[in-house]
This record gives C-alpha cells, sequence and structure tokens, in this order.
C-alpha cells in the first residue's frame, strides 16, 4: 500500500511505502552498492519539504431520510396507525373497530397537532357560499360545472381544506441501513 503527499512550489512528493522485510534488505544493499541510490536516498531524507496544505474537516455523511417515512414513524409510534391500517378488520364487529378507533384516532390527532398545527384553509362553515377569486390556486379544488367557469367563480363550500402553519418533524438520528425502518421488529427477551 502507497500513500503519498504531495506538495506545490519546488516539488516535493513524499511516498510512505509498506514494504517487506525482505524488500528492506534489498532496498538497503541497494543504496550501499549503488551510489546513484545512495545519493537519491539521502536527498529524499534531507529534503525540505513544505508544510502540507490545510484541509477542512472530513464531512461527515449524515444519513438521508424521507421525512414522510419520518411521519409514518411518529404516527406509528403514537398511535399505532400502521398497524391499525395494516390489520384486516373484516372480522370485526362496527363496535369492536370503533372501540380500536378511539386511540389510534387520538393518538395521530396529538401527533398531527404537534408536528404541523393544522388550521382551515376557508375558516367558513360547510355548505354557505364562497367566492374563489383565483380557481387555478392550489387553495381551491372545484367539483361539479367545472368545464363551465372561467375566471372568478361562487359555490358552495363543501370542505373547509386544511394547512398547515408549521411543519416540525422529528430529526431522524439513525443510520442508512436504518432509513425505511417505520417501526423496528419488537423483540421480547424471556
Amino acid at each position: 500500500m502507497q500513500d503519498a503527499a504531495c506538495t506545490d512550489g519546488p516539488r516535493v512528493c513524499i511516498a510512505a511505502v509498506e514494504v517487506s522485510t525482505m524488500g528492506r534488505i534489498g532496498l538497503a544493499l541497494k543504496i550501499l552498492f549503488n551510489g546513484n541510490a545512495a545519493r537519491k536516498a539521502a536527498q529524499g531524507l534531507t529534503a525540505v519539504s513544505a508544510p502540507a496544505p490545510e484541509h477542512s474537516a472530513p464531512s461527515v455523511s449524515v444519513p438521508v431520510r424521507s421525512e414522510a417515512v419520518t411521519l409514518l414513524a411518529a404516527l406509528q409510534r403514537e398511535a399505532r396507525f400502521v398497524d391499525f391500517i395494516q390489520e384486516s378488520i373484516d372480522g370485526y364487529n362496527d363496535a369492536q373497530v370503533g372501540a380500536a378507533v378511539r386511540g389510534v384516532h387520538r393518538g395521530c390527532r396529538d401527533a398531527l397537532a404537534r408536528m404541523f398545527e393544522l388550521e382551515p384553509v376557508l375558516d367558513q362553515e360547510e355548505e354557505t357560499s364562497v367566492h374563489v377569486t383565483d380557481p387555478s390556486s392550489g387553495r381551491w379544488r372545484l367539483t361539479g360545472n367545472v368545464g363551465q367557469s372561467s375566471g372568478s367563480v361562487s359555490g358552495r363550500l363543501k370542505h373547509s381544506g386544511w394547512r398547515s402553519s408549521k411543519c416540525q418533524v422529528p430529526d431522524w438520528s439513525g443510520t442508512s441501513d436504518d432509513a425505511d425502518v417505520v417501526a423496528p421488529a419488537e423483540v421480547e427477551i424471556t
């Protein structure tokens, strides 16, 4: 293996070479019996090299994880959301499903409120008349006789929509290998 450190100015290149014991003996004999090799070795040992150029600290690679996976992991951790969605509810009656939903609903609502502070896009009662001045805005989703409208339109509010006044998804500090883990496997040691 060979590492070389080179500097600018009078070009000096010093190489650190791993040499076997026999290789070192051979090199010593070459220096001892070859005048030209001896001069080169002496020059290498007495050469003044410029200090190595300063390098910035090596950047530490921070593992990357999708914020969507982090959000899903938070919903699973706090409300067992993924467990509930992945479970088949066909064999349960409505009362059993309703009882299970309460805990999931409460946990999801708390997590979303903490991370996003959700509020209505339009703070108005549903089924009231609404005047939309910019229908192309992402604030609106028009339904019904949409093809007949151009410019500003009026209609009935069917859903107030949601917007987030903040987005504070938890920081993730795992490894790259775990970036796609939504919930770790749980193992009880007995």
